[in-house]
């Protein structure tokens, strides 16, 4: 199973060369295992370049995409995605219910005159859409070919979703967003059963401590708080993820030398930050 990164920034796309090394595309990631159909993690900005590099494929499209929520920073990259303009491209999304409407409805609000010139759904392939309740300590459990698919609910503010990935004997996890408590040790349960004994785990980490304690409830953790859920959960390797648009390269090196020097951090096999462009072989 290899993820490669197509977008790694939280809240907004980010650019200039101070963004350079790391990228500055919002939450976008290719899952590949053999032979399976290819499955997309969010559909941030950096989808458009995911899809330009699929349209060279000449080959309509087939492919499986898991939503975690419906914030901007996370569906910004599905009007540019080039596949899905040309007629027999399929893309079977899966996202978290919704309070009050249907997850298509709620997608559709967000892609439509006057704020885009086309609907979702009048573009040349089609776009099928799957609610996800993701509600209890197991979560929902699905299987995609031959990846097996476990979805939870995660604390952020509205519904959101984080997925456990198996194929092969091995396990990605994806939390890309993350509501860290107060205390920063709590781990909800549901959040632990989700990435307990996995390889690798995609977390969270937008906030230094500071920023944290300024913006308590905005809905994402620090990167001392992802090592503490990582390490709790048995994973061997942590990829730090969803940078905020504020973060230069030169802060992103800060923060992931003052995480590996973490006391916990030797209890991993590996601490990383997500770069766009890297894959991580699983």
């Amino acid at each position: 199973m290899d993820l490669t990164f197509f977008g790694v920034r939280g809240s907004c796309p980010c650019a200039g060369e101070e963004y350079g090394r790391v990228g500055g595309n919002t939450s976008c990631t290719l899952v590949s295992v053999d032979e399976e159909p290819l499955l997309v993690l969010d559909l941030g900005s950096g989808m458009r370049a995911l899809g330009e590099r699929l349209a060279r494929a000449g080959t309509p499209l087939h492919m499986h995409a898991l939503l975690t929520h419906l914030h901007f920073d996370h569906l910004l990259g599905l009007p540019f995605f080039a596949p899905l303009l040309e007629p027999g491209a399929q893309l079977r999304l899966f996202g978290p219910e919704q309070d009050g409407k249907h997850l298509r409805d709620a997608l559709a609000c967000a892609m439509r005159p006057p704020f885009f010139p086309v609907s979702m759904f009048d573009l040349g392939g089609e776009v099928e859409v799957e609610e996800l309740s993701g509600e209890g300590p197991g979560g929902v459990a699905l299987a995609l070919g031959g990846i097996a698919v476990r979805a939870a609910r995660v604390p952020h503010p509205g519904p959101t979703l984080g997925f456990r990935l198996s194929a092969n004997a091995k396990t990605a996890v994806y939390i890309p967003d993350h509501q860290a408590p107060p205390d920063r040790k709590t781990i909800p349960e549901q959040v632990q059963a989700l990435c307990e004994g996995a390889d690798v785990l995609v977390h969270d980490a937008q906030y230094t401590e500071a920023e944290y304690a300024m913006k308590p409830t905005w809905g994402h953790s620090t990167a001392a708080y992802a090592i503490r859920v990582a390490v709790e959960s048995g994973v061997a390797r942590l990829v730090l993820f969803h940078h905020d648009p504020s973060h230069t390269d030169r802060d992103l090196d800060e923060l992931l030398a003052d995480a590996r020097r973490h006391p916990d951090a030797r209890k991993l096999d590996e601490v990383s930050v997500a770069i766009e462009g890297a894959t991580v072989r699983v």
